[in-house]
């Protein structure tokens, strides 16, 4: 029991763990590790591979375009098959007035009426006869149907080519805000089309932009028509059909299968009109007369391919997003993924095979899918069973549902579309958790609502992707500061516990470093570390200029004397301004120097300036960088150009593979590169002092041939004052570990090792510096001297 209490305590402490490693730069960890050595195919090797054919290389290919034959064998019968028995019968009376989905039909209608319009054939049949206007019509839309038939067949052949191509990943676009947006548009596109049928008034049919609001406007002027009948049949419908929906709902878990309430009330809506007569006594629109028997098979009318060749394309893609949209509402759902190759595939045949049947380009219809679900359907079998029904019916039985009234359908789908409406709710949801999503999702509906949804699809992809790149092209800027005691990094303008590295900067983007937000990142990376190099720079350059002036103005003042020593008509008076000259001494940065101002070269003035930042080192966090292009690169020297040049290191830390990749590929020096955040900035905490003491030494040696020593010293402790640099570490032991090693361990008292520092500035050579080092040997110089020495080996 004691041992038990023991282990839930420790279990309640925080726990914690501790890592010891040396501190690695990218390119000191490459030289360590060995790449596994892989050799380049050729593009003939390549072509060889994908060409050989193994049986499970064939096998997963014919899996994945004909899925039925993996998951056919492995169809658990008790489960599923009552539900899609039920689910397909189900859909399939519903299948049986409707016909195509509205939003495809309405697109191939205006096609068809385009090509062939009724003033054309009406000059070849301007007749009074009663059989030349009989003709006329046959032969109108007899016309109009080869249209139709043409169009499928085409959009059929693109869907095939696209599956074939593999660019069923264009799916991935259609993000869930846009699907949701979309699909709640085209459920009231569906619900207004039912309007008419619902109220029993006779409207026009309506395609295109603005059809939501001319369809609303009609059955608003027609209201007062509304067939009472038609209405007391379609709410009654309507008031079983929620019942049956609370009752599967509420006894789900008991109920083996969900109560088929659509079937009951078809059968009980057929029933009620032929026994009332529906038809004739009240004037109720019912399905009406059914053709019996499949026509002939034909080809297709080639010749108009050309001139529908861009409506194909727009219908193609069209019913593959419809298709593609239902199958994600449905696959988030119920748990599972789709292919769009596959879904691509699956139209292709359909619409291309079914054309030589004289059928119209499919898509999914989002009543019956609704239907399908909702009833209990699991799998294609469903799908199969419907078709098997409607066939029935267009062969033998379909004079039984002639009576059923067209109010009852359309209340069947405006019941089943009660899911889609509770989208909605998506505003709300989508308000809380991102601005951006709810404007995809508005975007999409509204463009899918007013300007019908095949232009409205268009126009929220193109939105969404639009938001893509404001997304990357504006994202959050942070400096990032350490929680003590921890090597976790957060914004420092966002909690108080977290703290900077003194003199070190940390500079964090959420979104990769490309072309469209390359200017962004420089000017926030300024903003956000207060240090301007340009600014700073000129703010340099000013004071040398102001520096320039008083040496001027102080050699005018030694001139003026030398003339008033010339002048002079007594000895005496010049040995004494001689002897004034020589005491007077000049300001240098405010002070007054001991030597001649000519004495001083002008690289030095630069160095005498004080500096105006507070900051000697700056590392980029690239944890959310995913690739960086070539305007990205070159922002980034340029950075680190900039930076160097007012005295600030500039770092990257915690790069990805595949970022490394890029910057190999754009040349970036690896060095400055750094596995991980916390060992950056612990290199950069460890060698402040020394860093700022060798930017001393690489200005110092580019124009003097000697080693400056008095005002070399002069300006290292000058610095030092400037940068609180301690005492204790202005004397530096030096350690050569053994003769084998390239480098000698600099260590400073109490620091970390300063080696790759050296080796970065490309300063010096340990092993040079410390001449014939011996294993276990040490020395002990002073920082002035070592720097010194340094600066010697390398003129």
């Amino acid at each position: 029991m004691e041992h038990a209490q023991e282990q839930e305590a420790c279990l309640e402490q925080t726990q914690r763990y501790c890592v010891q490693r040396p501190i690695y730069n990218q390119e000191l960890l490459q030289g360590q590790l060995h790449r596994r050595q892989r050799t380049p195919q050729t593009l003939g090797q390549k072509i060889a591979h994908s060409c050989r054919c193994s049986s499970k290389k064939a096998k997963s290919h014919l899996y994945s375009f004909l899925p039925i034959l993996k998951w056919l064998p492995r169809y658990p019968v008790k489960e599923y098959l009552l539900g899609d028995i039920i689910s397909g019968i189900s859909t399939g009376v519903m299948q049986l007035p409707q016909g195509t989905f509205a939003v495809v039909s309405m697109m191939v209608g205006g096609v068809a009426v385009r090509e062939v319009p009724d003033e054309i054939i009406s000059v070849d049949y301007n007749s009074t006869n009663v059989t030349d206007v009989l003709e006329y019509y046959s032969a109108r839309d007899t016309k109009r149907v080869q249209v139709a038939v043409a169009l499928a067949f085409l959009s059929g052949l693109i869907q095939l080519c696209l599956g074939f191509f593999r660019f069923g990943f264009v799916a991935i676009y259609l993000t869930e805000p846009l699907v949701r947006g979309f699909t709640t548009a085209a459920a009231v596109h569906v619900f207004t089309s039912q309007l008419k049928y619902f109220l029993g008034i006779k409207t026009s049919r309506y395609s295109g932009p603005l059809s939501v609001v001319y369809s609303i406007a009609a059955v608003l002027s027609k209201i007062t028509t509304t067939n009472i009948a038609a209405l007391i049949v379609g709410l009654t419908c309507i008031v079983l059909l929620l019942i049956g929906k609370e009752i599967n709902l509420r006894f789900k878990k008991k109920l083996p299968v969900p109560i088929p309430m659509e079937i009951i009330v078809v059968i009980i809506g057929t029933g009620v009109s032929a026994g009332m007569n529906l038809s004739e006594s009240y004037k109720v629109d019912v399905v009406g007369n059914i053709p019996q028997g499949l026509r002939a098979p034909a080809v297709p009318e080639i010749q108009l391919i050309p001139a529908l060749f861009v409506d194909a394309v727009a219908i193609a893609i069209v019913g593959f997003s419809m298709a593609v949209s239902m199958a994600k509402i449905f696959a988030l759902k119920h748990g599972y993924t789709i292919d769009g190759n596959q879904e691509l595939i699956a139209l292709g045949i359909c619409n291309s095979v079914g054309s030589f049947f004289q059928t119209f380009s499919i898509t999914c219809s989002m009543s019956r899918s609704l239907v399908q679900e909702s009833t209990g359907g699991r799998t294609q079998i469903a799908g199969t069973l419907s078709a098997v029904m409607v066939l029935l019916v267009i062969v033998a039985i379909g004079y039984l549902f002639e009576p059923l009234p067209q109010t009852v359908l359309a209340a069947i789908v405006m019941v089943n579309l009660k899911g889609m409406f509770k989208q909605f709710g998506d505003i709300m949801h989508f308000w809380r958790t991102s601005k951006i999503e709810l404007a995809i999702w508005v975007v999409a509906f509204v463009a899918s609502l007013f300007l019908g949804l095949d232009y409205g699809l268009l126009t929220a992809v193109t939105f969404a992707m639009i938001t893509v790149i404001y997304r990357t092209q504006s994202p959050q800027y942070r400096i990032l500061g350490q929680i003590p005691n921890t090597d976790i990094y957060c914004d420092v303008e966002e909690y108080e516990e977290v703290k900077e590295y003194p003199g070190i900067k940390i500079f964090q983007a959420n979104t990769s470093l490309y072309f469209a937000n390359s200017e962004s990142y420089t000017s926030a990376l300024k903003k956000k570390t207060g240090v301007d190099p340009g600014a700073l720079l000129a703010a340099r350059r000013k004071a040398q200029k102001r520096h320039a002036r008083e040496i001027k103005a102080a050699n005018e003042h030694r001139k003026k004397a030398v003339l008033k020593l010339v002048n002079s008509s007594t000895n005496d008076v010049e040995a004494s301004v001689k002897h004034e000259i020589a005491s007077d001494d000049l300001p240098v940065n405010g002070k007054f120097a001991d030597s001649s101002v000519q004495d001083i070269p002008p690289d030095e003035h630069e160095y005498f300036v004080e500096p105006k930042t507070n900051i000697h080192s700056l590392i980029l966090d690239f944890t959310p960088v995913n690739f960086v292009d070539s305007v990205g690169a070159k922002t980034l020297k340029s950075i680190i150009k900039e930076y160097k040049e007012v005295g600030v290191c500039v770092c990257i830390a915690s790069c990805s593979g595949a970022t490394l990749c890029w910057c190999r590929t754009l040349t970036m020096n690896t060095h400055l590169l750094f596995g991980t955040l916390p060992f950056n900035s612990r290199f950069q905490e460890h060698n402040m002092n020394l860093y700022t003491w060798i930017l001393f030494h690489r200005k110092f040696r580019r124009n003097r041939k000697t080693p400056p020593r008095k005002s070399f010293s002069v300006a290292i402790f000058r610095r030092a004052r400037i940068a609180n640099i301690p005492a204790s570490v202005q004397t530096l032991r030096i350690s050569a570990p053994g003769k084998d090693r390239d480098n000698s361990a600099l260590t400073a008292r109490g620091h970390g090792p300063y080696t790759e520092l050296f080796k970065e500035m490309n300063t010096f050579s340990l092993p040079v510096l410390l001449g014939h080092s011996r294993a276990n040997s040490s020395n002990r110089m002073s920082l002035s001297t070592l720097i010194e020495r340094a600066w010697i080996l390398k003129m």
